[in-house]
């Protein structure tokens, strides 16, 4: 396996205007949508976060999908963050709930842990 070895993520919505509105204002970035690979008939919506193809990291997308739930404890995806106290920050008037306010992971930084408008619990990460 390569170093860093996670290179897409999907975070799946029931409501895909309302998960738009909270990435958005969390994250301060324009989503853009992305056709489904099987076209409209699938039901499959998507908005990709901003991305680059030829930088390391990962690409992503909100999905909002017939039969895929959104919520639990599945798969945790951090974002980074230069503070991810400022991210923090947002996610309350975003419509979101802090579930575990920045904290310190020693050597590795900080990490805040949000939950969406969807019920996804996601991580912010950052150095500072």
């Amino acid at each position: 396996m390569k170093p860093n070895p996670i290179v897409w993520f999907e975070i799946y919505v029931q409501d895909l205007a309302r998960a738009k509105r909270f990435y958005e204002a969390v994250f301060q970035c324009r989503l853009e949508p992305l056709a489904s690979p099987e076209g409209d008939a699938s039901g499959m919506q998507m908005l990709a976060f901003p991305m680059a193809m030829d930088a390391p990291g990962s690409g992503g997308m909100l999905v909002k999908m017939t039969d895929a739930p959104s919520g639990g404890l599945g798969t945790m995806v951090y974002f980074a963050c230069e503070d991810c106290a400022v991210e923090q920050g947002r996610v309350e008037a975003a419509g979101g709930k802090v579930f575990k306010p920045k904290f310190s992971i020693g050597q590795y930084g900080h990490s805040a842990i949000v939950v969406d408008t969807e019920g996804n619990m996601i991580g912010l990460h950052s150095m500072a």
